[in-house]
């Protein structure tokens, strides 16, 4: 041992720098790209927060939850990706207020 232990107060730091990295990525950028990259950022913070707690406290709820932020963060990509990608193709300096041409 050399005396560094890794323990859930490390893994709990890295998930608030991780979700407060992603969201000030999220209020400072209009790029939309960014901004969904952003919001898993911080999506995967909670999810590092979560299974740090689910490991100190031996209960398997919070790996059950981290199942379900992914399954939700994988439709929100492939939603919010294509709709970001048709917007970009069309005007390809479009900032975040620029989606609201999606009302149709």
């Amino acid at each position: 041992m050399s005396g560094l232990e890794v323990t859930t107060g490390w893994y709990l730091t890295l998930g608030a720098m991780l979700f407060l990295i992603g969201g000030t990525g999220l209020l400072l950028r209009r790029n939309p790209l960014i901004m969904l990259m952003c919001v898993e950022l911080m999506l995967n913070g909670v999810n590092l927060s979560f299974i740090a707690f689910a490991d100190r406290f031996g209960d398997v709820h919070g790996h059950t939850v981290v199942l379900f932020v992914l399954v939700v963060a994988a439709a929100e990509v492939v939603v919010g990706l294509g709709l970001v990608v048709a917007v970009l193709r069309a005007s390809p300096r479009a900032t975040a207020d620029d989606l609201s041409a999606l009302r149709g």
